[in-house]
């Protein structure tokens, strides 16, 4: 369960921004708070905000630190037998806050989350190093339910008392490797063990969904989609998406798996089933369609759908930049209600958008709607309405386009120059 997400210098966040899924003592939409020890944890958050608000950079923060973090677990052909993702995760380099005129090196991350009732608190601040190409780390820390486990100034190490006698065994480190990673190959005992708590929550419970922008209007052109092993070889799962999808309404009976070898093994081929009408309107047969005959939209919910099955089963956190895109508002609301739901009792969604049809009260609580705005010298900043204290019976999305929450487009400040530039392409009789 993510509880707290911290960054500082990344992209367009000069400052510290907290990304906070603790929830505020209200007595509305109970169902959408998750009851974690002595705190009430949300279930969504939807992050609103203008075009090149930051919105995006946040997203690419909670990737870089997974990818960063992972890779140094998983690298150099380390790889533990029932993982899931491949051995490495794409890289996405870090970039630091760049307009100010004093550039600061160093960029800082920390996550707070719990994980089979153990709470985690860890975090590490890097830098470039420009005759590697890589980083060079200059803090990192890591206390286990408010406990310390070890502390980094560079490559100076200090313990917990309740750890130090396993770890002085382990006192080496290097610049550019992180300290959890190094535990990963050395530790034992209960180190080794709240380590591979760490690990099983990155592996399994974070997940930032991570999509190549291809935009086409030509069918047939897009069509990656992640298709998971137990969709492929679980008949009763397959089943439960296969009812997500008619429900849809996109046109999909069923789905058809067929298994294929080829000299790397067995693979998988996935069909769509269309039902085949006659003239009186009666289903005759079933048409068999590749993926990538239907729309990028049906492809993009087939893919949450199975993230989606899995969190609520497993626990974790589904974080989406602009979930919205390619999906009709019906189908993002049902996502959402998903989350939201008494019988999601492990899941979180964390997602951005501009779709203004979900902000409203009976959808979200005022904690759960979040903006990211930016300032006139290009620095990023988090705030939700129960921040800036709105009405509970204010009309939010009505607000919002009135500028009264910020985080939009100002186009007045430009008023005279809208009017000529609009004059300009306006046709004429």
């Amino acid at each position: 369960m993510l509880i707290m997400f911290r960054i500082k210098n990344f992209a367009s966040f000069k400052n510290e921004v907290i990304l906070d899924l603790r929830a505020v003592s209200y007595k509305d939409m109970k169902s959408h708070v998750i009851d974690l020890k002595d705190n009430k944890i949300l279930k969504t958050l939807a992050i609103y905000g203008k075009n090149a608000s930051g919105k995006s950079n946040l997203v690419s923060a909670l990737y870089f630190f997974e990818s960063y973090i992972f890779n140094q677990f998983f690298g150099a052909g380390h790889k533990d037998d029932d993982m899931d993702k491949v051995e490495k995760m794409p890289d996405i380099r870090r970039t630091s806050f760049k307009l100010n005129e004093k550039i600061k090196e160093e960029s800082e991350f920390e996550i707070i989350f719990n994980h089979d009732d153990t709470t985690y608190q860890y975090g590490f601040s890097i830098k470039d190093d420009l005759e590697s190409n890589d980083y060079i780390i200059e803090t990192e820390w890591l206390l286990v339910n408010e406990k310390e486990v070890f502390d980094r100034a560079k490559n100076e190490l200090t313990f917990g008392k309740g750890y130090e006698k396993e770890l002085q065994k382990i006192d080496k480190v290097r610049e550019d490797r992180l300290y959890i990673g190094t535990l990963d190959y050395f530790a034992d005992g209960e180190v080794k063990s709240l380590v591979d708590g760490f690990k099983e929550y990155l592996k399994k419970n974070f997940n930032v969904h991570f999509e190549v922008i291809i935009e086409s209007s030509i069918k047939g052109m897009v069509s990656g989609i992640t298709l998971s092993k137990r969709l492929l070889e679980d008949e009763e799962y397959r089943a439960i998406i296969e009812r997500f999808l008619r429900v849809a309404d996109i046109g999909i009976s069923g789905l058809r798996v067929e298994p294929v070898e080829d000299k790397n093994g067995k693979k998988y081929k996935i069909k769509t089933l269309h039902d085949v009408y006659n003239d009186e309107g009666i289903i005759v047969k079933q048409e068999e369609f590749d993926l990538r005959e239907e729309s990028s939209g049906t492809i993009r919910y087939f893919s949450f759908i199975q993230y989606i099955l899995n969190m609520m089963d497993k626990g974790g956190v589904f974080i989406v930049d602009e979930i919205s895109a390619r999906l009709h508002p019906v189908l993002t609301k049902f996502i959402v209600d998903l989350y939201q739901s008494e019988k999601n009792k492990k899941a979180q969604l964390i997602f951005t958008t501009h779709d203004i049809s979900l902000m409203n009260r009976k959808q979200f609580r005022r904690d759960e709607i979040a903006f990211i705005d930016k300032n006139k010298r290009g620095e990023s900043s988090i705030y939700t309405l129960a921040d800036i204290r709105a009405r509970s019976d204010a009309s939010f999305s009505k607000d919002y386009l009135y500028g009264k929450y910020g985080a939009i487009p100002v186009i007045r400040d430009y008023e005279e120059e809208v009017k000529e530039m609009v004059g300009e392409w306006t046709w004429e009789d």
